[in-house]
Parts: structure tokens; sequence; C-alpha cells
């Protein structure tokens, strides 16, 4: 008999269970939102949350924006230098690699015009002298075209190993104004706590997708300037062969400069 009378009054307390909650849920003035999309939350959070929100979506339109400028940048530098050795590599002396260029790689050009200038100046000096000399200045070229290629790759580095930690301090601000308004409806009712952790777990996100690609992005620009790197060594150790032989061949270099 116990049994059949639980089991025909559970009906009624649920019933009235049911009717309760709104009720509470009214008294405490807290309502769940209608949709919670990104949007919405991005426009229901706190100041200092959007303004994480913002910069950290600037940061990575900055990612995207170097990945594609140096991706054609160092393509294109690779693809001159490569064309540049490649016409050096027939080339007998220093004159006829210039004359072979004609400009059209600024770096090799640069380099061809070191080597002829200390050759010209040290061409009753010692050899050895001649050619330490001219390393050094192959060198200094070779360390500023290297510069000028790497140029903006880091800040792709720093991108992605701030940004979680700024959408961080977002999440941290969300979490914070939840037990906030907890503290004030006095009340762990869904509806208070829901828009601050909403607003917490966006600025997360967006701060993962500033920073996961920045740092592909970089590893890949890394990779791509160490394989101009390497053409840049490989044309500078041509120029080099081509002005050993010049230096073994000194009056040579005069009538060249006649």
């Amino acid at each position: 008999m116990m049994t059949r009378l639980v089991k025909s009054c559970l009906p009624v307390v649920l019933a009235d269970l049911l009717s309760i909650l709104p009720a509470t849920a009214a008294g405490t003035g807290a309502t769940l939102p209608s949709a919670l999309s990104p949007l919405s939350m991005f426009l229901q959070a706190d100041l200092p949350v959007k303004i994480v929100m913002a910069g950290l979506a600037l940061a990575s339109v900055v990612a995207w924006t170097v990945l594609i400028a140096k991706k054609i940048e160092i393509a294109r530098a690779a693809r001159t230098l490569s064309r540049g050795l490649a016409a050096l590599a027939g080339a007998s002396g220093l004159a006829e690699a210039q004359r072979t260029l004609r400009s059209r790689d600024r770096i090799s050009a640069a380099l061809i015009e070191a080597a002829r200038d200390e050759a010209l100046r040290g061409a009753r000096a010692d050899k050895e002298g001649v050619k330490e000399r001219m390393s050094l200045r192959f060198g200094r070229i070779e360390a500023a075209a290297a510069r000028e290629i790497a140029r903006g790759v880091s800040l792709l580095a720093t991108i992605g190993a701030t940004a979680p930690f700024v959408g961080l301090f977002g999440t941290v601000w969300g979490i914070m104004n939840s037990f906030i308004g907890i503290s004030k409806a006095q009340t762990t009712n869904l509806a208070v706590v829901a828009p601050g952790i909403a607003e917490a777990l966006l600025a997360t996100a967006i701060g993962l997708v500033a920073a996961i690609p920045a740092v592909i992005f970089y590893n890949y620009l890394v990779r791509q300037v160490a394989g101009y790197r390497a053409v840049l060594g490989d044309t500078v150790a041509t120029i080099s062969v081509i002005a050993g032989r010049e230096l073994d061949h000194i009056p040579a270099l005069h009538r060249a400069a006649e």
C-alpha cells in the first residue's frame, strides 16, 4: 500500500516543483539569454574583455598578413637570387659576371662590386690580405640581406607566445564577473553565471585562434628564410671563387678597370 501511495503522490510533487522553479528564477530577476552567439557574447562583455577580444582578432589578421607578405617576398627574392647564381656559373671573371647580371640581382651585384673594389685596391698587396678583406665585406653584405629578408617574421613568434596569455586575462576577467554576479544576486542560478562564463570562453577561443596559426606560420617562414640563406651562401661562395681566380691574374683586373 505504501508503494502505491508514493506512486500516486510523485506526479503531484513533481508538478509542484516545476511550478516553483520559474517563480524562483523570476524572483531573482535572472533569465537565461535567448541565444548566445559569438557576436552577442562580444557585445555583452565588459570593456576590458572587449579590448582583449578586439586585440586578439587584430593579432590574428596581422599574422595572416605577415604570412602572405613574407611568403611572396621570400619567394621572389629566392627566385631572383637563384637566377643570378645560374648566370654566375658560366662567368670566368668578375667583369664578365657583372655584365651578365646587368643589375638584375642587387645582392649579387653588390657582392661583385665589393670583390672588384677590394681586388683593385689590393692589386699590389698580399693576396691573403685581399681575400680576408673580401670575406669581411661579403659577410656584412650577406648578414644585411639575411636581416632584411627575415624582418617581420619575429612578430609571429611574439603573437604566438603572448596571445594565449592575453586570452587568459579575458578568461579570468569573465569568471571574476560571474562570481561578482553570484554575490550580487545571492544565487547560483545559471542565468547569472552564463554570460560571464560565455565571454570568458570566447576570449580563450580567440586567443587560441590567434596563437596557433601564428606559431605554425613562424615555423614555416623560418624554413623559407633558411632556404633563402642557403642560396645566398651559394652565391657568396661562387663569387668568392671567381674573385680568387681574378687574384691569380692581377693584370687582368687593371685591364678590366681601364
